[in-house]
């Protein structure tokens, strides 16, 4: 999706855009623009969107709205951000790796993923965790972050 976005992506954006307008102006709230862009095929940290949002209070987040005209800018930006690799991943997974056999215990990894960066909540985690645990409880952490940038 990188660089300018072609009239016809535009439309599709402007049609999910528009399903997320609970009242019927061509607008949405603040607190559902990361939705949108994750929607979209866009990762955004929860920070980058307040960021991009003008860091806005909680008040704002709830009631303020845009419209897609403000939004489309702000898809653009987030589409530039530099986006974690396949090896990325798999390297940060490995400093957990005390074995050196390509598995980290899914109890560690549950740790990592409720506390640091951006934190997950239980479900999600859960929901992320759901099948990749062996019967020891070890995650082999290339099959998990395949499976994670597959999703």
């Amino acid at each position: 999706m990188a660089g300018e976005f072609s009239a016809d992506q535009i439309e599709d954006f402007k049609e999910s855009f528009g399903l997320f307008d609970r009242v019927g102006d061509n607008k949405v709230a603040f607190n559902q623009v990361a939705d949108i862009m994750r929607a979209l095929g866009q990762n955004p940290t929860n920070k980058d969107v307040k960021k991009i949002l003008g860091d806005p209070s909680a008040d704002d987040m709830a009631n303020k709205r845009l419209d897609f005209d403000a939004f489309l800018p702000m898809l653009k930006l987030v589409d530039g951000f530099q986006k974690g690799t396949y090896d990325d991943y798999v390297e940060g997974l490995r400093v957990f790796d005390k074995e050196g056999n390509g598995t980290v215990m899914g109890a560690e990894l549950r740790i990592v993923l409720s506390t640091l960066g951006e934190k997950m909540s239980e479900p999600e985690i859960e929901s992320l965790m759901q099948g990749q645990e062996d019967e020891n409880g070890s995650v082999h952490y290339e099959a998990f972050v395949k499976h994670i940038l597959s999703v």
